[in-house]
């Protein structure tokens, strides 16, 4: 296996420095527009290697993730089998297309983006998140080729609890509902917390305020289609307080536009599919105020400046842009973040046994334990160990297809195995399940 990882930001870098340790791949391309990125990521990765033949693997490239040509140049240059787009989702089409046209395989962790409903944003759904990916489909399938798409750790590993538990812990599900929470801090120069999101704040902004999407199988079944079950509600909608594990905790969490509630309809059985993401009152006040003066608009708007020399001039810049500028790159937070985040999915419904079931079932990382392992701050760690998971299980066969699928499409169990397994193994990363009351 080949891999060309297209992105060396937080988890680009994660993803080289944990495959650092595994034995299933001959090549690892870290590809970035920054070429210093990547020749960071690779750096670290040699460093982690156990010998100079494993370190030799890793080599960095400079790609524009924009250009699909691009991305087709650099996969054919290096013989590439999977390309594993680590970019943040507005690149997802041209590095789909990309690999597409080079013959290899792809991974992503984040799918096409969506675009809300023209009139009715909080009732009915645009464009959704993947419509652009499983248009796609066909062509994919019919070359014989494998887009494994939304493969992170939400969506991703999410998914795959949720076809582990549809296959071996419930005769019927009433709801998919994904939890993520976390207790987080960043601490400033000052050691007082500080306003820093630990993940990439172009898509948070992304998530957060478009319309979240629910979906209901009453409703699909009344429209005819899988399709009619999807509806958008506002954003921060219908808080919850949430229990997670791992003492982290009540969170309280809302309704945010996520992926699995696309994914999971498509391939498992429910009643409901959600997603609540556990924000903090702080962060929720952020984001309001962003998008009430205009700062999460991603169409560029012109600016007055100077050159170097003191002569006016105007550029043209995306005001979400100017935003992710502004506040420190999360891949650089780890030495400062304090806590551990989980990733998870309430299940609910009739268990095998016919009695009613309620379990969470869940991924816990502690940042001090991915910093001291792997040099990588929890979140981004935990988003990319799970398409290295992926990849090693493509590489050995345990799971294969074709077409544009999503995790649920393949079986959890060695996935969920090789996750936990002790190094070197397994990746050492323990998941749990946790029985709840009904």
């Amino acid at each position: 296996m080949r891999v060309l990882v297209v992105g060396s930001g937080g988890v680009g870098d994660a993803v080289a420095r944990t495959a650092a340790g595994r034995t299933f791949f001959e090549l690892m391309v870290m590809a970035d527009h920054d070429p210093a990125r990547a020749e960071r990521s690779v750096a670290a990765a040699r460093g982690l290697s156990a010998t100079s033949a494993l370190a030799d693997r890793f080599v960095a490239a400079r790609v524009d993730a924009s250009d699909a040509g691009a991305v087709t140049a650099l996969a054919r240059e290096h013989g590439i089998t999977h390309v594993l787009n680590a970019v943040d989702p507005r690149f997802v089409m041209p590095v789909f297309d990309g690999a597409f046209a080079a013959g290899a395989d792809y991974l992503d962790m984040a799918m096409s983006l969506s675009r809300p409903h023209p009139t009715e944003p909080y009732a009915r759904p645009g464009v959704k998140l993947g419509d652009e990916q499983f248009a796609a489909a066909d062509r994919w399938a019919g070359a014989g080729r494998l887009a494994l798409v939304g493969m992170g750790v939400e969506p991703g590993l999410s998914d795959v609890f949720a076809q582990y538990a549809s296959d071996h812990l419930f005769s019927e599900i009433d709801e998919l509902g994904t939890r993520d929470g976390s207790n987080l801090v960043v601490l400033g120069e000052d050691g007082e917390p500080m306003f820093a999101p630990s993940f990439s704040i172009w898509t948070t902004i992304e998530e957060c305020l478009n319309p979240p999407v629910v979906w209901e199988a009453a409703r699909a079944e009344e429209g005819g289609s899988t399709e009619a079950g999807w509806y958008t509600v506002p954003p921060f909608h219908e808080p919850e307080v949430f229990e997670f594990p791992g003492g982290i905790g009540p969170v309280e969490c809302v309704h945010v536009e996520h992926e699995e509630v696309l994914l999971m309809p498509r391939f498992l059985d429910a009643r409901k599919v959600t997603f609540k993401y556990g924000l903090g009152e702080e962060f929720i006040a952020v984001l309001r105020t962003l998008h009430t003066v205009g700062l999460d608009r991603t169409d560029p708007v012109t600016v007055r400046g100077t050159t170097p020399d003191g002569t006016p001039t105007t550029v043209r810049v995306s005001p979400r842009d100017v935003v992710a500028a502004c506040l420190p790159d999360p891949a650089t937070l780890g030495d400062r973040m304090r806590g551990a985040t989980c990733a998870g999915v309430l299940v609910t419904g009739t268990g095998t046994d016919g009695g009613r079931r309620e379990v969470y079932l869940h991924h816990v990382v502690d940042n001090a334990w991915s910093m001291e392992r792997y040099g990588a701050q929890c979140v981004v760690w935990q988003t990319a160990v799970n398409p290295l998971v992926a990849l090693e299980l493509l590489a050995d066969g345990r799971w294969s297809g074709s077409g544009v699928l999503g995790p649920e499409a393949f079986d959890a169990v060695p996935f969920l195995e090789l996750l936990a397994a002790p190094a070197p193994e397994g990746y050492g990363s323990p998941w749990g399940l946790e029985e709840r009351t009904p």
